[in-house]
Formats: structure tokens, C-alpha cells, sequence
């Protein structure tokens, strides 16, 4: 359970431990099984079953939300690539969307169900998952629509011309990326022979050149029943879905060949590496790099609580050692590992112009003595608490499951997630610190330069046990926590709700039984006007960001455990706890608002740690693209809230705020006169409203407050593009102001109609074209912006692609954007954006975090839930004629202020 794989159990196991008004594991009788289907094994509420043809099938149904996941894992990812395909699995993954003769469109069938859908794959698979309003319609289309897949995909020539160009974009956006760059360095450095040397995004060339016979050979032989895993999660009826799995993947069969063998064993290292990439940025990396046992063999737990223990923020060894001594701005580790020996990465984000060396020498000291300075119990116990405080909180989402099982599906065994679980007490600091030694070597180590070695310190990596030697001993545990099912519907969230004033404060408290008793709190206060506000935009978002950093009581180390064991996910003013913490939990909040110690170290950090983000931006194409259109659109004096900052000015006013600045806007701004405050979960109503009484009734801002009204004003459009140099990507953004308020009869028609030109996905009509039909870009889609308070509203669109084709997409979007204006938009095209939009927002009002959010700008804006009720209905009311003239009167083309950005020697 190496890092990864402690990681996914902090990101799923949980998830998987409860009960449902369904039967689950052995409570079928074997007899209810369809013809040929065998029950495997069965543990927190996950039931294995195998087809004929080899298939495995998980189940796991919970009936507390109506949503349902289904993924298919295939047991293939980069690793299995040879020579000349490197990047293949991942565009195969790509081409898995271009549909079947049976299903010719499922981008627009998703976009139409209103699903949330996409691929992944890593080196040792791939996966493909929707989430969905569970409805029988959309599982049996979800399920036969995978089955058809498996082996029907067209993988043609025509899709493989445009989809290359998109993964290449794909490709050429990571290019921008310093550390994404580092990373493939430290793979390609790293390993002298296996594939996990290779980024899964692969070689460029490869990308560009990959055969098209190529790309179905691999997809016939590794796209078989007897290479995947189906999970379905959710609120489903596991013995008609089993039936309806039986009938759609039992009916593929059993392949005759034989999957490839993979034999090549990295060799031992003999000695440190070293590597530099030299590209243009504002920022230096610093990392190391040791390769690690499997996530199969004994070690690889251990070196989890080793990850866990040095990159913590802010308890961490390499943050004590680095950032609070001011060698260094950030810290990580995290390991990248799976079915083969992988690699532990440690490293440090430096200011530009600082001296790198001391930096490397210190992090090679911290790292390398690990072994001889054990973990503290305070240390263990910590680390200890983060997985376990990761692992509760996924598993009150069963949604989740899909995605975070495939890690341990590629092991060979998804049962590996829970036996990490059950190990993970049991560890000690001498182990921990054992198996550090045994890989944490000089001669083991990727950075350093190359010195001739009489005693090389060579590091054996022993081989992986069997997953039967791994699981000899393992035993499954039953499901324990339960939920109700609740509605998510308008009108019963507005009658679970009860709606009160506590002193400045408009309170909503919606009670549920949950799972894991967990609770989501979202808190809004408002101080300042536009007069007071005045130049004081930067000290605020100072202010805020020092509250965590210690208080009268707590130091920023204390701060972090005492949220971890209050269960707290968030921020302050969002959070996730559980009912038994929340009253603790509104207590902590609380004294940190109003008790904040801004400490003089910490305000330094923080400011070094602007100062270097800044710095990293400002040759970033979409930074400058963006600031040049807030700069020309902004009409406010330097100084108002309201106002734009360039780069340059935001790292003056950085430089020459003090302390005493940021500790005076605290005492006069913050309080909770003016507010809002949500709670939505498990918790006991009646006990809460006291404790919120007591912490936040009487603390009033001294400052007047009134809300921020904003304004557009009218200017002749923007036509402008930016030299980026050596940077691989370009970005688009163009902005149109319009006068719209939230209100106004004119938004469903507009939201309908944005979502059917760029914000539905990859079948909206501007993805259809950049992406499907042009292979221009990776990515893009408008937005729709209202004014809630004012009618200062703006229509945007965004997109990346490579320098050279950006005037290709320009042209492209300005076409779209014609056409759409000048010809209107289809039935057809209304009636799937009706469907996707609706499904989405029954499913965020699944969400107990997004429904806490929502009672808080409910509150703030004076109604309810009836208010988004009315706005569904209008969507549903809207008509063709009336959503074609609203985008109409609204959108002129030739008013578009358009930014682009890229490398000029490359257009």
C-alpha cells in the first residue's frame, strides 16, 4: 500500500463500509444467480461476481443517494506500450469516445443524460466511468453502452486524423508546466529500461506518427471481458443489474489469445544522477528521486508513513527543515508506484535568483538521515490520523468508488484497498525507519552529478510477492454505517429546513441522518463597503490567509491537529466534520476569526510564498491573457475593491505591506454583524443554535458595511496578441459584458443557450468544433456570468492550443459563434441542454456541501429553494424561439474583446 496506495484508501475505503436498504455479499442465495455467473469474494459491502468469458463484476449498492457510478477498469496503461507507441493507451482512451456502429455519438447521449463522465489511464491501466441520476433507463444504456464499447469501437482512421491533434495539445499543455516536465525528466533519468521510465502522455512523435493498425491491435487485445473489471456503485437493484450485466457483457466472448507477457526487470542502480532542464519560467524545482519497492511487497506501507511524515504542511520534516528556515517557498512527497518497483519523489519549490545548492544539500540531509532519526509517536500518531481521517471521509461517498478502486484492480486484487486499511494500526517507527534506510541511499538517489564510486551503496529492490502470498491471511469485515434516503427535491429541502436569526447572522439548518454522521457547514460574512474598502484589497486577502497560522492559543502546528481531530475538511468558511465534532468544530471556527495571533515568522512565509507565485505567473499564457482583459474591461480607480491588479503592482503592494497593516484591517473589518451560516447533515439542531449563539451573537465589525455593486462599462473591443516565449501552449480568451442580472426573464433562456454553444461538454457546439471536428484543442467552453445584486453580467469563452494554431481557432470559435447567432439552435439541442441541466442540478442538490452553499446565497439574496424550483420551471417552459432570440439580442459577435497568448516564433 506504498503512498498511492495509502492515499486511495484515504480516498475510498470508508466509502465502501456501509449499509443500504439493499442486500449485499453472501445475503443472495446462489440460486439467484443468472446462468454462468459465479459469486467471488465479498467485503464492506462489495460483492464480486465472474462471467463465463472472465469478466469480474463489483457491486456495491447504496440507496443514499440517487446517483450511480459505473466504471470499467482494463487492466492496460502506459507501461504495456512498446517501442514507438509510448502515449498509446492513452489516446486508445481517447478514441474509446468516438462511438459504435450501435452508438455513434455517446459524448451527446452523456451530454443529453446530463452525466459526468470521463477516461483516465496511468501506467498499469485505464478507466472509464459516468455518474448519473439513478434511473433504470440510464444504467441499462450505461451498462450496454460499455459492453458495446468493449469490443465495437470504430478506432478509425478519420477520428485518429483529429483526435491526435487533441492529445497533442493535451501534451503541449503539460510543456508549460515546470514541474509537469521535471516529473517526465525524473522518469526517463530514473529508469534505464522499464516502462515506467516512459510518461503516460508518451513521446510527441509517437503521438503524431502512432499507426492507426497499431492502435486496433492493441485495443483488440487488451479491450477484452477477461482484462476488466466492472464496478457499479450506487442506488441500484443488484439482482436485475447483475441480470442486465449478464445479458449486455455475457454475450461478448471469451477471447482465444493469450495477453502478452511482461518480463523486463530494472537492473540495481550503481550510483546518483543528476539531470537539469533549462526552459523558460520564474521558479526553481528542486527534487529527489528513489525507486521503491512495489505497492505489492511489505515496504511499501512503511514507506507511506515515511511520505506522509516529510511532506506534511505544516508538521512535516522537509516544511520544518526548508520553509520555516526560509531556504525554500513549498515542499512535497508523494510517491508514484504500482504493480512494478516505482519511485519515491521528494522536492522543494525555490525562488527564482536564490541559491539552489544550499537548498539540494539540505534536502538530501533531511531525507537521508530519516532512517537514523525514527519517527516521534507524535509523528506515527499524525500520520496515522491523516489516512484514517482521509479513508472516513471517502467512504460516505460511494460515487467515488469506481475511480478509486481501479489502483488496487491493477494490482490484481481490489480487496488490497481494505487489507491496507486493516494494516495500517499496526505499523511502527522502527519499521518505518528500517525501510527507509533500506532505499533512501546515496546511491539510489536521481540528482546529484555522477561521481566515480569505489564502494557504491547499491539498494536491492526484492521482488514483488504473489497477490495469493499478500492476501493469504486477509479477512473482509461487514458493513456498519447506514444513511436515509433523502429528497433532494426543492420544496422538501425548504421543509427539512429551519430558518433562523442569531444575532447579525441569517442561519438554515437542514438535519439528515447521513453516513458517518458527517456534516457540511458554509459560512459567509460580509464587512467593508467601497469607501473603506479602499486600497485595501491586498491586505484583506493577507489578512485572511493569516488566520490559520496561529492563534492566542494554538500555534499553526496545533491549528492543523486540532482541525484533523475534529475530523475538519476545508477552510474555515467551508467545511466538512461529523455531528458528534460540529459544536467543537464552530468553537475552533470561531476563536480563529476573532483570535488570530498573526505571527511576524509566519506573515514573512507567507509573503515569500506570494511573492515567489506571483513571480511564477507572469509568463504564463493564460495569466497575461487574463490580466490584459481585466486591465482593458476595468473602469474602477487603482485602489477601488473592485479594481484589476497587474503583476507588477501586486508584487509592489506585496513587498511593501506590513504587518501592522494586515493586524489593524483585522481589528477594524472582521466580525459577524452581516452573515450567513449553513449546516446541512447529521447533527442535532437544537444543541447547535446555542453554541452558534454564543460564538458569533455580539462580535459586530466596527467597519460600515454595504455590498459591493459592480458595473460594466462600454468600450471598443479588444484585439490583442501576447509573445509568450518558449512555451509550448497557447491560450484564447475573449469576454463580452452584458447587462444581466440572475433574475431577469432573459437567464434560463441564456444558461440554456451557453450550455449548448461551450459549457455542455464535449458535445457543445464550440468543443464539437475546436476538439471533434478541427483537433485544435484539448480544452474549452463560455461561461455565463449575472450580477446578483447589479446587472453587470459577461458572456466568456476559453480554449488552449498549440502557438501555430491559434489563429485556426480563433477563426474557428468567431465562425461558431456567427452561426450560432445567425441560424439559432435546434430542438434537438434545446431539448438535451433542458436534460443535462436539470439532471446536474438534481444531483448538486445531492450534494449536502453544495446545498449548505446554496442556503447560504439563498439567505443573502432574502428566499428559499423555491426560487431555483421557479428557475427549473422556466428552463423547462423555455421554447426554441424564445432561447435562439435571447442569444440574439444578447451576443454580437463583433463586440468580443479577444485576448490570444503563445510563442510568436512559432505561429
Amino acid at each position: 500500500m506504498n503512498c498511492s496506495r495509502l492515499k486511495s484508501c484515504a480516498a475510498a475505503s470508508l466509502l465502501l463500509c456501509g449499509l443500504s436498504i439493499y442486500a449485499t455479499g453472501s445475503a443472495w442465495a446462489a440460486s439467484a444467480l443468472p446462468q454462468g455467473v459465479v459469486a467471488g469474494p465479498a467485503t464492506d459491502g462489495i460483492s464480486e461476481y465472474r462471467l463465463p468469458n472472465g469478466l469480474k463484476v463489483l457491486l456495491f449498492p447504496d440507496a443514499s443517494k440517487p446517483t450511480v457510478t459505473v466504471n470499467v477498469t482494463y487492466l492496460v496503461g502506459s507501461r504495456h506500450e512498446n517501442y514507438g507507441e509510448t502515449g498509446m493507451a492513452h489516446l486508445l482512451e481517447h478514441m474509446l469516445f468516438k462511438g459504435t456502429p450501435k452508438n455513434p455519438s455517446i459524448v451527446q447521449e452523456f451530454s443529453q443524460r446530463g452525466m459526468e463522465f470521463n477516461g483516465t489511464t496511468s501506467l498499469d491501466r485505464t478507466n472509464y466511468y459516468e455518474v448519473f441520476q439513478a434511473s433504470e433507463d440510464n444504467l441499462k444504456w450505461a451498462l450496454a453502452m460499455e459492453a458495446d464499447r468493449m469490443v465495437h469501437s470504430k478506432v478509425a482512421r478519420k477520428d485518429l486524423d483529429t483526435e491526435m491533434t487533441v492529445v497533442r495539445n493535451e501534451y503541449e499543455s503539460g510543456e508549460n508546466n515546470p514541474f509537469g516536465v521535471l516529473l517526465k525528466r525524473m522518469q526517463s533519468v530514473a529508469y534505464d529500461w522499464h516502462s515506467y521510465g516512459r510518461s503516460t502522455i508518451g513521446n510527441r512523435s509517437d503521438i503524431e506518427h502512432v499507426r492507426i493498425e497499431n492502435l486496433q491491435a492493441f485495443y483488440r487485445t487488451y479491450y477484452q471481458p477477461d482484462n476488466a473489471v466492472l464496478l457499479v456503485a450506487g442506488k441500484f437493484e443488484p439482482a436485475s443489474t447483475l441480470a442486465w450485466i449478464s445479458k449486455t457483457f455475457g454475450v461478448i466472448p471469451k477471447p482465444r489469445r493469450s495477453l502478452p507477457p511482461f518480463w523486463t526487470v530494472e537492473p540495481v542502480q550503481d550510483g546518483e544522477r543528476s539531470f537539469v532542464v533549462r526552459r523558460k519560467g520564474d521558479m526553481q524545482l528542486v527534487v529527489l528521486g528513489y525507486k521503491v519497492p512495489s505497492a505489492l511487497q511489505e515496504d511499501s506501507d512503511a514507506l507511506s508513513f515515511m511520505s506522509e511524515i516529510m511532506g506534511d504542511t505544516p508538521n512535516g520534516r522537509l516544511h520544518k527543515a526548508l520553509v520555516e528556515t526560509g531556504k525554500a517557498a513549498q515542499v512535497f512527497s508523494f510517491g508514484q508506484t504500482g504493480y512494478a518497483p516505482g519511485l519515491q519523489l521528494m522536492g522543494a519549490v525555490v525562488k527564482a535568483g536564490e541559491p539552489l545548492e544550499p537548498v539540494r544539500d539540505a534536502l538530501i540531509a533531511t531525507v537521508e538521515s530519516f532512517a537514523s532519526t525514527p519517527p516521534t509517536e507524535e509523528e506515527m500518531a499524525r500520520a496515522r490520523r491523516s489516512f484514517a481521517n482521509g479513508i472516513e471521509k471517502a467512504l460516505n461517498d460511494p460515487q467515488r468508488v469506481g475511480v478509486s478502486l481501479s489502483e488496487e484492480i491493477a494490482l490484481g486484487d481490489w480487496r488490497l484497498l481494505f487489507q491496507g486499511r486493516d494494516k495500517l494500526p499496526g505499523f511502527t517507527a522502527q519499521q518505518v525507519a528500517a525501510a527507509a534506510g533500506r532505499y533512501l541511499k546515496r546511491d539510489n538517489r536521481v540528482v546529484g552529478s555522477f561521481i566515480p564510486e569505489d564502494a557504491p551503496q547499491r539498494a536491492e529492490i526484492p521482488p514483488a510477492p504473489t497477490v495469493a502470498q499478500v492476501m493469504h491471511d486477509f479477512t473482509g469485515h461487514n458493513s456498519a454505517l447506514t444513511a436515509e434516503v433523502f429528497n433532494p427535491d426543492q420544496d422538501n429541502i425548504d421543509a427539512r429546513t429551519e430558518r433562523l436569526n442569531i444575532g447579525g447572522l441569517k442561519v438554515a439548518l437542514l438535519p439528515k441522518k447521513n453516513r458517518g454522521a458527517s456534516v457540511s457547514v458554509h459560512l459567509q460574512l460580509h464587512w467593508g463597503d467601497e469607501k473603506n474598502l479602499f486600497n485595501q484589497g491586498v491586505v484583506a486577502s493577507v489578512a485572511h490567509e493569516m488566520l490559520m497560522r496561529g492563534t492566542s492559543r494554538y500555534t499553526r502546528q496545533q491549528l492543523a491537529d486540532a482541525m484533523s481531530e475534529l475530523k475538519m475538511s476545508g477552510s474555515l468558511y467551508q467545511f466538512d466534520t461529523t455531528g458528534p465534532h460540529l459544536a467543537a468544530a464552530l468553537q475552533l471556527v470561531a476563536h480563529v476569526l476573532k483570535d488570530a495571533s498573526f505571527p511576524q515568522a509566519e506573515f514573512e512565509q507567507l509573503r515569500q510564498q506570494w511573492l515567489v507565485a506571483i513571480e511564477a505567473s507572469r509568463n504564463e499564457p493564460q495569466t497575461l491573457a487574463r490580466n490584459a482583459l481585466d486591465e482593458y474591461l476595468d473602469h474602477y480607480p487603482k485602489g477601488d475593491p473592485r479594481a484589476s491588479m497587474s503583476t507588477d503592482e501586486m508584487l509592489a503592494a506585496v513587498k511593501a505591506m506590513t504587518l501592522e497593516q494586515v493586524v489593524a484591517f483585522h481589528r477594524q473589518y472582521y466580525g459577524a454583524s452581516h452573515g450567513e451560516l449553513a449546516i446541512v447533515g447529521d447533527f442535532d439542531a437544537a444543541a447547535i443554535k446555542p453554541v452558534i449563539e454564543s460564538q458569533f451573537a455580539g462580535w459586530d465589525s466596527q467597519a460600515a458595511y454595504a455590498p459591493l455593486v459592480r458595473s460594466n462599462v462600454e468600450k471598443a473591443p479588444l484585439q490583442r496578441f501576447i509573445d509568450t516565449p518558449d512555451k509550448e501552449n497557447g491560450v484564447y480568451l475573449a469576454r463580452l459584458p452584458l447587462v444581466l442580472n440572475i433574475d431577469d426573464e432573459a437567464m434560463p433562456l441564456l444558461e440554456l443557450a451557453n450550455y449548448i454553444f461551450g459549457d455542455g461538454g464535449l458535445k457543445s457546439r464550440l468543443m464539437d468544433r475546436i476538439r471533434q471536428k478541427d483537433g485544435l484543442s484539448y480544452g474549452g467552453g463560455s461561461g455565463l456570468q449575472a450580477g446578483e445584486l447589479d446587472n453587470a453580467g459577461s458572456f466568456t469563452i476559453e480554449a488552449i492550443a498549440a502557438p501555430q494554431n491559434l489563429k485556426k481557432l480563433s477563426a474557428a470559435i468567431r465562425q461558431e459563434l456567427e452561426l450560432a447567432v445567425k441560424q439559432g439552435f435546434t430542438a434537438q439541442e434545446l431539448a438535451r441542454a433542458k436534460s443535462g441541466l436539470l439532471q446536474q442540478r438534481a444531483q448538486n442538490r445531492a450534494q449536502d456541501a453544495i446545498v449548505a452553499a446554496g442556503w447560504t446565497n439563498n439567505l443573502f439574496r432574502k428566499r428559499s429553494y423555491s426560487w431555483s424550483k421557479a428557475y427549473e420551471a422556466k428552463l423547462r417552459a423555455a421554447t426554441l424561439a424564445q432561447v435562439n432570440e435571447a442569444f440574439r439580442a444578447a451576443i454580437d459577435p463583433a463586440r468580443l474583446s479577444v485576448v490570444t497568448a503563445g510563442d510568436a516564433s512559432k505561429k
